[in-house]
């Protein structure tokens, strides 16, 4: 089997790491992919969506894995079905789910999927009053994709307005502000869910909780995440049953019924408040690092679930997991996530714990290979990922190997998983 991984970020990374280890694995491309997953397949370099729809069809790709959601937004599956390519992913029309926060927001209201109470507008007048409407903190929202940023979570009235007038204006996010979503703060914990959907059927993998905020005690500006475990016990079953009953069908059925069904991942953003999943969002792809602790939990091959959901033959497909926890560390650059940081060597020392060598590694991500030595290239670097029988185990061992990895200006919090570690 010949499989292409799109994207270039440690999600992607990790993707292909657990692909790498199947013995079915022919040929293995990245595109672009890293300066690390030259060393899982080969790279690349092809970035128009045509030609590399070309390239998988000259090179007999039986499967591609779309990894980020630009290329999604942007309609790469619908380009590659039509040349009668198999590719795991959402339709250009399914992709509206991530791509516009006001699509997103208006579907959950019309299949009466549990969300805050929001409105959309372009108006600054209307979004004034229905701000003044609300309790403190206010939560902001730029439409379209903003790379994980778009989200404000405004202290005061005044604060939420600065923060519309940037959007509306234009100066914060472009035209992906032009139109924004303003919406009651929740108050609960948040988690983060992924179900892997063929359009009819899904199967939901264990819950994860990300910490985005850059340091300890989750202060800070928000970031891609620095930080992530799973399965979380936040979640009983109750919140599961809950989620699938309330969240995953009805969006399944709901797409359907809009004409767009939804094949790919479908990540499930939830803030839990009173032990009830209300839906912050919806993207269409793996979370970055959530991905990097969910592959080696899975125990099943990666490579057949993602090509059953791309063929909509789920329904009879049984996954299995490890009966164990992941914790990943992200390692980010000097100046994330404020500015470009210059690149740095990354040494690794020789791995000569035992204990460290089967139950931790590390997926790259901003790194690039210069002279055969790979350098941190900015922004997230890598995430060192423990795995463990206890979360405080798989904790311990993802820190011990962040302690042999070293780079001019690394940068990570040391309080990943605190929230499952308190209440156990």
């Amino acid at each position: 089997m010949n499989i292409m991984v799109m994207g270039s970020g440690g999600r992607e990374y990790s993707i292909g790491r657990m692909l790498a280890q199947e013995s079915h694995i022919e040929k293995l491309y990245f595109a672009p992919g890293n300066g690390a997953t030259a060393a899982l397949g080969d790279n690349v370099t092809i970035q128009e969506y045509d030609a590399l729809a070309d390239f998988a069809q000259e090179q007999k790709i039986d499967l591609t894995i779309v990894g980020p959601e630009a290329p999604l937004v942007d309609g790469v599956v619908d380009i590659f079905k039509a040349r009668g390519l198999t590719i795991f992913g959402p339709s250009q029309a399914a992709a509206r789910l991530e791509g516009s926060k006001v699509y997103m927001k208006n579907f959950l209201a019309k299949y009466g999927i549990p969300t805050a109470r929001y409105i959309e507008t372009d108006h600054i007048e209307r979004a004034f009053e229905f701000i003044e409407s609300l309790p403190t903190p206010v939560v902001v929202k730029a439409d379209g994709l903003c790379a994980g940023k778009g989200v404000i979570i405004a202290h005061s009235h005044d604060e939420a307005k600065q923060a519309v007038s940037q959007m509306l204006s234009g100066k914060s996010f472009g035209d992906a502000g032009k139109k924004v979503i303003i919406e009651e703060f929740l108050d609960g914990y948040e988690l983060s869910m992924f179900a892997i959907c063929d359009g009819s059927d899904y199967i939901l993998l264990p819950a994860a909780q990300d910490h985005k905020r850059l340091l300890d005690n989750d202060e800070g500006p928000n970031t891609g995440g620095m930080g992530a475990y799973a399965p979380t016990p936040l979640v009983n079953d109750a919140i599961y049953d809950n989620v699938k009953e309330r969240i995953i069908r009805p969006t399944l059925d709901g797409m359907k019924a809009e004409g767009a069904p939804f094949e790919g991942v479908l990540f499930i953003g939830l803030m839990v408040v009173n032990g009830e999943p209300i839906t912050l969002e919806f993207n269409v792809r793996f979370g970055d690092p959530e991905c990097e602790i969910l592959m080696p939990l899975m125990e099943s091959s990666v490579s057949e679930l993602f090509y059953k959901a791309a063929t909509n033959n789920l329904s009879n497909l049984h996954v299995k997991f490890k009966e164990q926890y992941g914790v990943g560390v992200v390692m980010a650059s000097r100046n994330y996530p404020y500015g470009s940081s210059d690149p740095a060597e990354i040494i690794v020392d020789d791995i000569v714990h035992q204990e460290l060598e089967e139950h931790a590694h590390i997926s790259y991500a901003g790194v690039r290979e210069i002279d055969g030595k790979l350098y941190a290239s900015g922004g997230r670097v890598l995430v060192c990922v423990g795995l463990g029988t206890s979360i405080e185990e798989a904790r311990d061992r993802a820190y011990m190997l962040c302690g042999q990895v070293h780079f001019a200006g690394k940068k990570i919090r040391t309080d990943i998983a605190y929230q499952a570690l308190k209440k156990a």
